[in-house]
């Protein structure tokens, strides 16, 4: 196949709008979700997070996800700093597109997803100890398992399906999210208070955004598959946020802003794995079912196991990926994506979904709670008591988010 023009333009547009999803979008969204006083931290925490893997990925990152595999379990050094590639040349994995487009949108994937992580963190973390996690943990857990999956690795020779990064994305990071959440432990103040909910809104319509670019652009192409995920993409969202806002109605005797928010993402969440594979009939079942399962593990399984995920990384990104890619299993429709899932009479994709979940999870457990103590030893994990009462911004940074009218 030779470099297709139209593939050219629409990748490169969903490039940008993954971009945008993480600068700015994703740093609106976790700032105004976070107290007034860590504003400028959490922003800083996405955006350099965003821009030191990008880095890493250019340097050896996409040459270990993307280079020839090694045992299944890593590709080879061949592209490191990118040797041996030519502007025009195209992807060895993706023929129909320049190869440097290929680098360019695949590395807004893996910084967006340590970007992701910084989340569960905010408001305690120290900034030299977020810095160095965000290099290790790209480089030990998310470079070998989107290799894993996208790259020719063991988990792709099983069968192992992830349309846009239920397993590469969402639940490695909701895994290392948790794991390290934990291991931080708990904040002074250790309860919501967004600081800016119309920012919060303004982040989600940024992210719900560049999510086209995410699921629409995982097609590869200006082709049926693409705008069928950006369709179904968008079916789930919705579904998502009005299945979350209306359970904290019953509930709670609250529709809130906030549950509308998190219940898009998490519809959005859900249905990246399978965005390829399955129908409008079938997004609605996974936004209904990633609001209800996710509603569940924020409001009543984070507070019962006291783990201080601050802005819900796991409860959102980690479990609606693992249910999504598991949903992709049952729902998966021939017509769309060629593969048959339960529901249409073939079962045979349940055990390498089942296996992906779980073997990635064990593996981004462990590697994550060693890389936390790795940072422990050199830099410390978190900052002391007082400084988070006073405020990690002025502490860290000298500046504030919001100064008094004089």
């Amino acid at each position: 196949m030779s470099i297709v023009p139209a593939d050219n333009v629409w990748i490169l547009t969903a490039t940008a709008l993954v971009f945008l999803m993480s600068i700015p979008g994703l740093a609106l969204f976790y700032s105004g979700l976070s107290k007034g006083k860590s504003m400028l931290n959490t922003i800083m925490m996405v955006m350099v997070a965003f821009c030191v893997v990008s880095i890493l990925w250019i340097v050896y990152g996409y040459s270990l996800t993307f280079g020839n595999d090694i045992g299944g379990f890593i590709g080879s050094l061949q592209y490191i700093f990118l040797s041996g590639i030519n502007p025009a040349d195209p992807a060895p994995a993706s023929d129909n597109l320049y190869h440097y487009l290929f680098i360019f949108f695949q590395m807004t994937f893996a910084a967006i997803t340590v970007a992701l992580m910084a989340g569960a963190f905010i408001e305690r973390m120290k900034f030299t100890a977020w810095i160095l996690i965000s290099v290790l943990w790209a480089t030990v857990v998310y470079f070998p398992v989107a290799h894993w999956i996208w790259g020719g690795g063991w988990l792709s020779q099983l069968g192992t399906l992830d349309f846009a990064g239920g397993i590469v994305v969402h639940e490695t990071c909701g895994i290392g999210a948790l794991v390290g959440a934990i291991l931080l432990g708990v904040r002074k103040e250790n309860v919501m208070k967004p600081a800016n909910l119309p920012l919060v809104a303004v982040g989600t319509g940024l992210l719900w955004f560049g999510w086209f670019g995410f699921n629409g652009g995982s097609a590869l192409g200006m082709n049926s598959v693409a705008i069928s995920a950006a369709f179904v993409t968008t079916i789930a969202a919705l579904t998502g946020g009005l299945t979350w806002m209306f359970a904290e109605w019953i509930l709670f005797k609250k529709p809130t802003s906030l549950g509308l928010f998190t219940g898009f993402i998490a519809g959005l969440a859900t249905i990246t794995p399978a965005a390829g594979f399955v129908d409008v009939f079938a997004s609605v079942i996974i936004g209904f079912l990633g609001g209800i399962v996710c509603f569940v593990a924020v409001v009543y399984v984070k507070n019962k196991f006291k783990y201080d995920d601050s802005l819900d990384v796991f409860g959102v990104h980690g479990v609606g990926g693992m249910l999504g890619t598991i949903l992709l299993a049952i729902l998966a429709k021939p017509a769309v994506g060629e593969v048959a899932g339960l529901l249409y009479g073939s079962g045979s994709q349940l055990i390498p979904q089942i296996v992906g979940v779980i073997a990635v999870g064990i593996y981004t457990a462990v590697a994550t709670f060693i890389i936390f103590k790795i940072a422990d030893m050199v830099t410390g994990l978190r900052i002391s008591k007082d400084e988070e009462q006073q405020g990690i911004d002025e502490i860290i940074h000298g500046e504030k988010a919001y100064n008094e009218i004089l």
